[in-house]
């Protein structure tokens, strides 16, 4: 009997750790969110944040961008050709980098980045000791570390996005006009038709909401770190993964919330 029940009361074991979690984590986002709305607000680490974010993050989006709309111009011309649709090949290019490559892979450069910068130092912070010595200063911990961070974040990435869909876009133009043979005029023209400001609009809330969910689990775990340096890795490691996961997942959603007919 014991060896039938052992499999379900490991399953059992992990559906209630994964609650756990779960809960914990909603309860710390709601906890970051409630400083918000609460003074004092520490505007000196918001802005920190925000350049470290937005300023020292938009290299590697951009460059991100640039060559993702030049691959996907290259990819639509070698399937649309077979149909001789070369025409769709802009709106193709604008709609996939403002809908979902923009948002997405600006996401996953800013996870991998700010995520596992955020862990790190959060998680140092805690396993030196540093955290309660903030509150014995009479300084919140959340109000001071966690909730700059997240509106940090769910700015930010608008910012970073805006400028990835305007790059993505250029470069499948560029590759379009002197690769393709496409006439510039026209390829504009076609990429302004395409386009609706629905389309911007819901590509810059997924960037705020994927930026507040990578602030959120860089806070997350390096807030709930332990185990010394060991703990700290583990801590950043876990970072980037779940955020890159809920980004995922969160995509999903939005994109049946605001396309699906």
């Amino acid at each position: 009997m014991n060896t039938l029940l052992d499999p379900i009361a490991a399953i059992g074991r992990a559906v209630l750790g994964m609650l756990r979690k779960s809960g914990a984590l909603a309860l710390f986002a709601l906890a970051g969110l409630s400083h918000l709305l609460r003074p004092p607000f520490y505007w000196g680490v918001f802005f920190n944040c925000l350049i470290e974010i937005a300023f020292y993050s938009l290299p590697v989006v951009a460059l991100t961008a640039i060559f993702s709309g030049g691959v996907i111009a290259l990819q639509s011309y070698t399937g649309f050709s077979q149909y001789h649709v070369q025409s769709a090949i802009a709106g193709i290019v604008v709609l996939a980098v403002v809908r979902e490559l923009g948002p997405v892979l600006a996401g996953l450069m800013v996870a991998g980045r700010v995520g596992a910068a955020m862990s790190a130092e959060i998680g140092t912070m805690r396993v030196t000791d540093q955290i309660d010595a903030l509150r014995t200063l009479s300084t919140d911990p959340m109000k001071y570390l966690v909730a700059p961070r997240l509106l940090a974040g769910a700015l930010a990435l608008p910012f970073l996005v805006f400028i990835a869909d305007i790059l993505g876009v250029m470069g499948g133009f560029t590759v379009s006009v002197s690769k393709l043979g496409f006439a510039p005029d026209a390829y504009i023209q076609a990429t302004f038709n395409a386009v609706k400001p629905l389309d911007v609009m819901v590509g810059l809330v997924k960037a705020a909401v994927f930026g507040f969910l990578i602030a959120l689990m860089g806070c997350y775990h390096g807030y709930t770190s332990r185990g010394g340096a060991e703990g700290v890795g583990s801590a950043t490691t876990a970072a980037v993964v779940a955020a890159s996961i809920l980004l995922l997942a969160f995509d999903y959603l939005l994109t049946d919330l605001f396309f699906a007919q």
